[in-house]
């Protein structure tokens, strides 16, 4: 970013010699030996210039919104696991003995029973042997001596025909999973925008800082030559005196910017986190050199794609999308529900060895089969549940078109915004250019004589205005880059690929 001011050499000098003390201070050298072996993040977090590609890194790794948004995940597709147990194999044992009486029949039986999606269906197969004698009432426990053996099968007609409770249950946690993932996917892209904007944020306050303390060295370095002008009397002390006000108004900005880059730090420092998620506050020292950042990308390169497929692909946008689905497989759940009840059953059955206590009846291969008939005359829950379920798929489309026309516009004004700020960066550029050189010109009148001290600060004070307006025109076109990646799901500008 151009600036007006620069830096007295004396300044550069003391800053050289300082970081040559302290890389050959003690601690710094336990620091260099320490590094390489140290988490990469954290070795990234705290040496060298804090780039952005880093905070997009640790907060893509360790913000704790983007983890809950996985755990969330997690246990959407542990749902999914629990829906899909209601058709597991199922075996049941039975045992049944007399212990006294006249009778002494008893058996043992043993039945794997499987549910099946299509239909509703269930298929069962069990083997079962007695033996003793049983009541009449009983009667239907004897079998051969080899047992019996029976294999059936279960079918919805009507109810549960197509869809039931079960299979709704399947399906809606596989939709539920998916919109989990698509949360994960849009927690991300809302953190990883908001730790960008946070990033810029932190950068320009970082270089107005710069700004006023260039503004305030020129005042106390002109104060020094001016308490010697005054004392050799070449100059009238009430000169001295307009300067130190002008060194305390220099120095109220100065604090005031100071403030403001430890409120950026912090809000920056809420998104850098180590591998144990402990908040990182950088400091001063790491603000990158903004010349070595890469630029703002044209606006004729950032919206090559198209916006509309770009719209439609916005993980709110497709999350609402799988919401319909679930909403209209619910309506379906409940107009199941209207539906008279017609199970069909069939059953094979056959008994194997000598004939038992039972008699000759039970020596055949038998085949059964029935039909069952249920239906609620009201119906009245079943009709409340489908006018709530299909009030809610209505509720449901009527948001989606909503949130569709609510992104559309978003992103019209990101891209006005995004449009606008890169022009009046441009232009604040060129301010800035034409200040540096007003002052130039002031102070060369005033060495000669023939300008006015009055006039060389308020040039000096407006060049620093238009180097400030310039950073914050320079921060708008950042944070509306950053909105419309966000907003476009450019996942590798985001630190997501």
């Amino acid at each position: 970013m151009a600036r007006a001011l620069t830096l007295t050499r004396w300044r550069w000098l003391a800053c050289s010699a300082a970081l040559m003390v302290l890389s050959l201070s003690p601690a710094s050298a336990l620091a260099q030996d320490i590094a390489p072996v140290g988490d990469p993040l954290e070795v990234a977090l705290t040496t060298g210039p804090l780039l952005p590609g880093e905070v997009l890194r640790s907060s893509a790794l360790t913000f704790p919104s983007i983890l809950e948004a996985f755990e969330r995940e997690a246990a959407a597709r542990s749902d999914q696991l629990s829906a899909d147990g209601a058709f597991d194999l199922m075996l049941k044992g039975e045992y049944y003995d007399r212990l006294s009486g006249f009778y002494s029949g008893g058996f043992g039986k043993v039945e794997a029973r499987q549910p099946l999606r299509p239909f509703g269906a269930e298929v069962f197969g069990s083997y079962r042997a007695s033996d003793g004698d049983f009541p009449i009432y009983e009667n239907y426990n004897f079998t051969n001596r080899l047992g019996e053996a029976k294999v059936g099968a279960l079918f919805s007609l009507l109810r549960n025909r197509d869809i039931d409770a079960r299979r709704f249950a399947i399906e809606d946690t596989r939709l539920a999973a998916s919109q989990a993932r698509l949360d994960v996917l849009l927690v991300q892209l809302n953190v990883q925008h908001e730790a960008l904007r946070a990033y810029w944020r932190w950068v320009a306050a970082g270089e107005e800082i710069r700004v006023f303390e260039e503004l305030l060295e020129i005042a106390e370095a002109r104060q020094v030559g001016l308490s010697r002008e005054v004392r050799e009397g070449a100059r009238p002390r009430i000169a001295l005196t307009e300067n130190e006000q002008n060194l305390l108004r220099r120095r109220t900005l100065l604090e005031e910017a100071k403030r403001n880059f430890l409120t950026a730090a912090n809000s920056l420092g809420f998104y850098l986190r180590d591998a144990n998620g402990q908040m990182y506050v950088p400091t001063r020292e790491q603000l990158p050199d903004t010349d070595t950042i890469a630029a703002m990308a044209e606006m004729e390169a950032l919206v090559a794609a198209p916006l509309s497929a770009v719209i439609r692909s916005r993980p709110e946008l497709q999350t609402f999308r799988l919401a319909l689905e679930r909403a209209t497989n619910r309506v379906a759940l409940r107009r199941n529900d209207l539906l008279p009840r017609l199970d069909a059953s069939v059953e094979l059955s056959r008994d194997f060895g000598a004939i038992g206590p039972g008699g000759p009846s039970f020596d055949s291969t038998d085949t059964v089969v029935g039909l069952t008939f249920t239906v609620p005359l009201q119906r009245r829950e079943a009709r409340g549940r489908l006018q709530r379920a299909e009030a809610e798929l209505r509720e449901t489309e009527l948001r989606q078109r909503r949130i569709a026309d609510q992104i559309t516009t978003e992103v019209d004004n990101i891209l006005a915004n995004l449009g606008a700020a890169q022009k009046l960066a441009e232009l604040a550029d060129a301010e800035v250019t034409q200040a540096t050189t007003m002052v130039q010109a002031e102070r060369t009148r005033f060495r000669l004589g023939a300008g006015d001290f009055f006039l060389v600060n308020l040039r000096e004070e407006s060049a620093a205005d238009a180097q400030v307006r310039a950073i914050r025109a320079e921060l708008a076109g950042r944070l509306a880059e950053a909105s419309y990646n966000a907003a476009t799901m450019n996942l590798d500008a985001l630190g997501l690929e």
